[in-house]
């Protein structure tokens, strides 16, 4: 069987040449534009700059499983995957990005979201809890095949024995998929008791008790060690 899912329209994305990198890159975000690098199979790679806010929405919509067409200057569009994205840590703000340029005639390697549909009758009816496993894929398929997610219903989870395995999951035509097949994707748990519940509230304030009574050790340990290694004090004349 296969999923047949709606393929977005390609975004187009503009960018300029960039001469200078390095240290230079912090003048170029401060004009609000990004630093980037285009590379690929028998491409040579090139530096760029682009609009940060217009990045930002490609971003958005594409994500890192959907064909962009880059446009360099004036030059034709190629196609081209966001490959990574590079975050500042403290602002979440965007700092680099890499574009893959890809060969619609050659397979790529891709990770793909997941995304969950339905209801499970053992959540809805039982009190279950839903664990995903897996939350996206590791695919293998032509540029033109991708898509921005997988749907993986889980209607058929009526019971806690039910579960989706890798194998289970229906994919576009022409993906291959590069998990395991008996890896399981979601799953539903039973409900915690009382007596479980109970439990959990309890042991962190254990846990507490013994880390301040095995940190009073250290620091006694650690005094008292300093005190050993100290030089003794000069005899008063």
């Amino acid at each position: 069987m296969t999923q047949e899912k709606s393929r977005a329209e390609v975004l187009v994305l503009q960018a300029l040449p960039r001469s200078q990198v390095g240290k230079h890159s912090s003048a170029v975000r401060r004009e609000e534009k990004l630093p980037a690098v285009l590379y690929g199979h028998g491409v040579k790679n090139v530096n760029l700059t682009i609009d940060y806010r217009l990045f930002e929405k490609a971003y958005r919509q594409a994500g890192g499983s959907s064909l962009l067409d880059l446009q360099v200057g004036d030059a034709k569009p190629v196609k081209v995957l966001i490959q990574h994205v590079q975050k500042h840590p403290v602002s979440d703000r965007y700092m680099h990005v890499d574009f893959h340029q890809v060969r619609m005639t050659e397979k790529i390697s891709a990770t793909i979201t997941l995304n969950f549909t339905g209801e499970a009758k053992a959540v809805k009816e039982s009190g279950g809890i839903l664990v995903k496993n897996l939350t996206e894929i590791k695919i293998e398929c032509l540029p033109q095949d991708l898509v921005q997610e997988i749907d993986v219903p889980i209607t058929s989870l009526n019971t806690f024995d039910d579960n989706v395995r890798v194998r289970d999951l229906v994919l576009p035509a022409g993906m291959t998929v590069k998990e395991k097949g008996d890896e399981v994707v979601v799953s539903v748990q039973p409900p915690r008791s009382e007596e479980e519940l109970k439990s959990l509230e309890e042991k962190p304030e254990e846990a507490v008790d013994k880390v301040e009574v095995t940190g009073k050790k250290k620091e006694d340990e650690e005094e008292a060690e300093a005190k050993d290694g100290e030089a003794p004090a000069p005899e008063k004349k």
